[in-house]
C-alpha cells in the first residue's frame, strides 16, 4: 500500500510543543489547553489580540525541529515499512514565513527517522497532487486543485472529533484501521 503520513499532529507533536513555548514565554495569558481545541487553525483559537503571539511561537528559529515525537509514531512508520508499504511523508510548509519549517523538518526527520527518511519526505501545499492509497492527516478536510487519488484517514485530534464521516486512527490503533 502506498501510505502518505502528515507530519504536524501525526507524528511531530506541534500542539505539545506550541503549549509549553506558550505557557514559558507567556504564563500571565490564557491558554488553550489541547483537549479543548475546537477548530484546525491554532492561531484561530486565541483573541485577536494574542494572535501575533501564537504566530511569533509557531514561526520561530527551532519551533519545528524541537517538536516532540509523538507517542508511538516512530515505530508504527518502522512497522508500516518492515511490512513491506511505501511509506512517504506528505508535509505542508507554514506559509509565508517558511524559512525555518522547511529546513527544520528535514532534520527533524533526519534526527528522528533516519537519513533514510529524508528522500521520504514530500513537501507540498496541495496534497491533492500526490498519488497514494491513504493519506493520515489531523486537518479535518484536505481540499486542493485536484480529486484526490487517495483515502483521507483522519489521525485523530480533539479540534477533528466531530468528523464522523472518515476512518479515525492513532499510533495506538493504526494496524486495525488500516488493515496492516
Amino acid at each position: 500500500m502506498d501510505i502518505l503520513v502528515d507530519m504536524d499532529g501525526v507524528i511531530a507533536d506541534f500542539e505539545g510543543e506550541f503549549l509549553k513555548r506558550w505557557r514559558a514565554n507567556h504564563p500571565e495569558k490564557e491558554y488553550v489547553p489541547h483537549e479543548e481545541r475546537k477548530g484546525f487553525w491554532l492561531k484561530e483559537q486565541y483573541p485577536i489580540e494574542y494572535r501575533e503571539f501564537v504566530e511569533e511561537i509557531y514561526l520561530s528559529p527551532g519551533f519545528y525541529y524541537g517538536l516532540p515525537p509523538v507517542e508511538g509514531s516512530i515505530e508504527g512508520l518502522s512497522y508500516l515499512i518492515s511490512q513491506g508499504h511505501n511509506v512517504r511523508l506528505c508535509t505542508a510548509p507554514m506559509l509565508p514565513q517558511y524559512e525555518n519549517c522547511v529546513l527544520e523538518k528535514y532534520h527533524w526527520v533526519a534526527d528522528h527517522l533516519g537519513s533514510e527518511w529524508v528522500p521520504r519526505i514530500i513537501m507540498t501545499k496541495d496534497k491533492t497532487f500526490v498519488r497514494g492509497d491513504v493519506l493520515i492527516d489531523d486537518m479535518p478536510d484536505v481540499t486542493g486543485a485536484l480529486v484526490p487519488q487517495w483515502e483521507h484517514v483522519i489521525f485523530s485530534q480533539p479540534y477533528n472529533k466531530d468528523v464522523d464521516h472518515k476512518r479515525r486512527m492513532t499510533w495506538q490503533n493504526f494496524k486495525e484501521v488500516l488493515n496492516v
